[in-house]
């Protein structure tokens, strides 16, 4: 038995990987690597045993702006352990090399269900909380946001760029790992990106029965004139990132069903009395 990791390259072990995604999760991260978008932001460490991936918990280096600096933060994520390798004590293993290796990140967060909700209060996590935002609205024109194809990987590495070289409105989002944004988009997410012409802004978005769910604003372009531009059909919005004006808005804690956030570290220390949300487009 070994704890390996920044293997990606490594065909064999990635196969590995992605087979046991498949088995625990029905997920498959190929695609997502012969794309180009697994980059060294996120690093699988697993228990290999007799060239077998068989337990895992990835490292994804998630830099945030937060309140225009940068902060730098960790999500861990893809926790798994095949079922006949169970109860060995691999996940804990783990973990020890894990939080050794990223002791000086800003923070530490993760998403788990009820089943670790003991698991990580012993590498000093707490319980957080996550913040959402929404208001109804009446919007009177029709819609003008474009609907931007993402169909190949050039229309992928297009939005890789814009979303490089251009700055969100939000008070917090990711920057410096386009790849776990392109985990979404260039997947299960091809059909939400937007464009909003008079504001020169892009828009990651899904439309559910009148609520428009704003996932991102990539641009400079005023909130409300984004939602606007969705049209008279919107009735009701619902923001998965931080705004930076929450005026107007309605607060509510996240809670969903079978499911904990888990912080530590100095950042989640010194910020635990702000309202934020970690967009949903990033969770790993």
């Amino acid at each position: 038995m070994e704890i390996r990791h920044a293997y990606r390259d490594n065909k064999e072990l990635r196969d590995s990987f992605n087979e046991l995604a498949e088995k625990v999760f029905g997920l498959n991260f190929e695609g997502w690597y012969q794309n180009g978008f697994w980059k060294e932001a996120y690093d699988p460490y697993s228990v290999i045993e007799d060239g077998k991936v068989v337990s895992n918990i990835s490292v994804n280096r998630c830099d945030m702006n937060y309140k225009g600096k940068t902060v730098h933060l960790i999500q861990l994520g893809t926790v798994m352990t095949d079922p006949d390798y169970r109860g060995r004590g691999y996940a804990r293993l783990l973990m020890e090399r894990v939080m050794e290796d990223i002791k000086d990140a800003d923070g530490i967060y993760l998403y788990g269900n009820d089943s670790v909700a003991e698991f990580y209060p012993k590498f000093g996590f707490t319980e957080g909380k996550e913040y959402c935002f929404s208001k109804g609205v009446k919007i009177a024109g029709d819609r003008s946001a474009q609907a931007v194809p993402m169909s190949n990987k050039e229309d992928w590495d297009k939005m890789v760029n814009i979303l490089s070289e251009t700055a969100q409105n939000a008070d917090m989002y990711m920057v410096n790992n386009t790849g776990l944004y392109m985990f979404y988009l260039s997947q299960f997410m091809r059909e939400n990106t937007f464009y909003i012409p008079d504001l020169d802004t892009y828009a990651i978005a899904e439309i559910e029965d009148g609520t428009l769910i704003l996932h991102a604003v990539i641009g400079t372009g005023d909130v409300d004139k984004v939602i606007e531009s969705f049209g008279n059909d919107i009735t009701h919005v619902l923001l998965n990132f931080t705004p930076k004006d929450t005026e107007g808005y309605t607060k509510n804690e996240v809670t969903e069903e079978d499911s904990h956030f888990f912080v530590r570290g100095k950042f989640f220390e010194e910020n635990k009395d702000f309202a934020f949300m970690f967009q949903s487009i990033t969770h790993a």
